[in-house]
């Protein structure tokens, strides 16, 4: 019997990894994380080796927000092709976006064999393929951008597609040397068990309520009526930050995925390969670190939770359809459908920052289909901001840019 959920896959392959409890005293630290995702594992992380005393606090239980409904695709492209960052930022700033991202691959792999994670870390291709034949055009415009800009890309004409992936119905496609698959929410998780070890506290179901702005400090008052006094807040609560923020800075958008038991005899390299195509929305999968086939996309504007769950079965068909597109002969058996909200950016990079109106804190702000390396970035970046640093890529990240 075929097991549908609106759970994601995440949570009932993994289980309850760790709990913690929550705030039930007053507490100081130099540092508070606002956010125990994916995101703040790595902010914890890098707070940590700094040698600040940190303290993490999650309104769920850790992980239980975006990092759950995560597909967990390490790429260095980001949602807006290169060409077209360059056009609007620049050829300085495009291509050390870019460039961030791809190093942020490395960067985790170094953390997972750092911590000795069990979270599937696993180098892969990245194939991001035309699906229609006006696409091709701007496909290989974004190609050359790339090839000039450094990276490690080929071109494959259609006959090569189907050749080397058994994709029929495309037009060619990018396919690049740099990416990676891994289970975030595992590895969150190991990583916030790895530094609770060397000191840091946790609290989850703790919910900030309200925050004091003082000379040289922050006072922080949760739900439950304790407090934490703590010299620098970093966020890192994703698209959460729209409650927080009021400004039209993010689009809120949601996104379907299913996962499904996979017939590795029908597809040519889908273990080693990310696979993504030019759609809008587009279409992606990955295997997972068990031998499963992941495919997620049909993205559209988020309304509410309600509106975006209602729809999970007819998203499901429609995911499924664009896969028989390139795999008309596949028989796709979906075991778990879920969705998630995620957060758009107008040129695809994330909100890593100061904000005036919050004194002695600093965001870090993934959002889009990078949401992961784009922390990995924010890791050295939070680390210049508390010495009072810029990083070569603060303007690029800031509010108001």
């Amino acid at each position: 019997m075929n097991l549908k959920s609106n759970e994601p896959f995440w949570l009932l392959k993994n289980g309850l990894l760790a709990s913690y409890p929550s705030l039930k005293s007053n507490e100081s630290c130099d540092v508070l994380i606002v956010g125990g995702g994916i995101t703040g594992s790595l902010i914890a992380h890098q707070m940590m080796k700094d040698g600040y005393n940190t303290i993490v606090i999650d309104k769920r239980e850790l992980c239980n927000g975006s990092t759950s409904a995560t597909t967990s695709m390490l790429q260095y492209e980001i949602d807006v092709p290169l060409y077209e960052l360059i056009e609007k930022i620049g050829e300085k700033g495009a291509a050390l976006s870019y460039k961030a991202c791809s190093d942020a691959i490395d960067s985790i792999e170094k953390l997972t064999k750092l911590i000795r994670s069990d979270a599937g870390f696993k180098r892969k291709k990245s194939l991001y393929y035309a699906s229609k034949k006006k696409d091709a055009e701007w496909l290989k415009k974004e190609f050359e951008a790339r090839k000039n800009a450094g990276f490690d890309v080929k071109w494959l004409s259609a006959d090569k597609v189907l050749e080397q992936f058994g994709f029929e119905n495309t037009f060619g496609g990018i396919l690049s040397k740099q990416g990676a698959s891994i289970d975030a929410f595992q590895f969150a998780h190991e990583l916030f068990i790895h530094n609770v070890k060397k000191g840091l506290k946790i609290f989850d179901k703790t919910e900030m309520a309200a925050v004091e702005y003082h000379k040289g400090f922050n006072l922080v008052t949760v739900e439950s009526g304790f407090q934490i006094k703590a010299k620098k807040i970093i966020y890192c609560i994703g698209y959460e930050s729209k409650n927080l923020i009021h400004e039209n800075f993010v689009n809120l958008k949601s996104t379907y995925a299913v996962v499904s038991e996979i017939d590795k005899d029908k597809f040519k390299n889908i273990d080693s390969t990310l696979v993504w195509n030019t759609d809008d929305p587009y279409l992606y999968m990955r295997t997972t670190d068990d031998g499963r086939l992941l495919m997620g996309g049909e993205d559209e504007d988020f309304y509410n939770a309600e509106k975006r769950d209602a729809i999970l079965d007819k998203k499901e068909k429609r995911i499924i359809k664009n896969l028989k597109r390139i795999k008309p002969d596949y028989q796709f058996y979906p075991d778990f459908v879920w969705a998630g909200t995620f957060g758009e950016t107008k040129d695809g990079l994330p909100y890593i920052s100061e904000h005036e109106k919050f004194k002695n804190s600093y965001f870090v702000l993934g959002f889009g289909g990078n949401g992961i390396t784009f922390s990995v970035t924010g890791m050295e970046m939070a680390s210049l901001f508390m010495k009072n640093k810029k990083h070569p890529l603060s303007r690029y990240f800031k509010f108001g840019r």
